[in-house]
């Protein structure tokens, strides 16, 4: 695959975990576990690997908050392992880490290893891993007109400084971006899968960006 076809930012709505484990008769939280100890790492590598300069993740949305007290306090637990253990990883293969998304609502001590995290790697080049958490397209609008004032409030977004993504993944078989970076997305490429988050690999990935390459993009031209 030849550089050109690389998209500069891939963003990915991480869809079908708890659909995972049920068919493979498992608890709910085994779906993201397998996504974090399994899929992340290796799809991150490739990513980078291929020339990806930005790929966005949607972990934790605004509305997961509503799925049972079990699933999000396991889900937290996945966060604080991965930023202790699999950051430190991250930051030593070059990789910068930025966070999207309203953090003051997670625990402290997640806010406190993200942080550092990203104080951490601010200077790393290879590649930036955007992690969407406690993230909603409308929040974030909402967030940054409340702050922008008079002044442009896309100065304001969560993404600035991020540049918009050329191609939004969604595997899991629904067909729709749910609120995912509503302002940036309007002249994404979607691709959307059928297989499962827990089943993304990097030949899938190659599989989404050999798709992009040939669709001609125009941008309301």
């Amino acid at each position: 695959m030849v550089k050109k076809q690389i998209p500069n930012h891939v963003a990915i709505i991480m869809d079908g975990n708890r659909r995972w484990a049920k068919e493979h008769n498992l608890p709910a939280i085994e779906g993201h576990r397998r996504v974090a100890t399994h899929v992340l790492e290796p799809l991150i590598e490739h990513a980078a690997d291929i020339g990806v300069k930005y790929l966005t993740l949607w972990a934790f949305s605004t509305e997961n908050w509503k799925r049972t007290a079990e699933e999000v306090r396991g889900i937290m637990k996945l966060l604080r392992w991965g930023f202790d253990s699999y950051g430190m990883r991250m930051h030593k293969k070059g990789m910068k880490i930025k966070v999207i998304g309203d953090i003051e609502k997670l625990d402290k001590d997640i806010q406190e290893s993200l942080n550092k995290l990203i104080e951490l790697t601010k200077n790393n080049k290879r590649i930036t891993v955007i992690f969407a958490l406690n993230y909603g397209g409308r929040d974030e609008i909402l967030r940054a007109v409340a702050k922008a004032g008079n002044e442009n409030f896309f100065q304001f977004l969560d993404t600035a400084g991020i540049p918009d993504p050329d191609m939004i993944v969604r595997p899991g078989g629904e067909k729709r971006l749910s609120g995912f970076l509503l302002w940036q997305s309007e002249y994404s490429e979607l691709y959307f899968a059928d297989w499962y988050m827990p089943e993304f690999t990097a030949q899938r990935l190659g599989e989404a960006i050999r798709e992009y390459y040939l669709r001609k993009r125009r941008f309301g031209r």
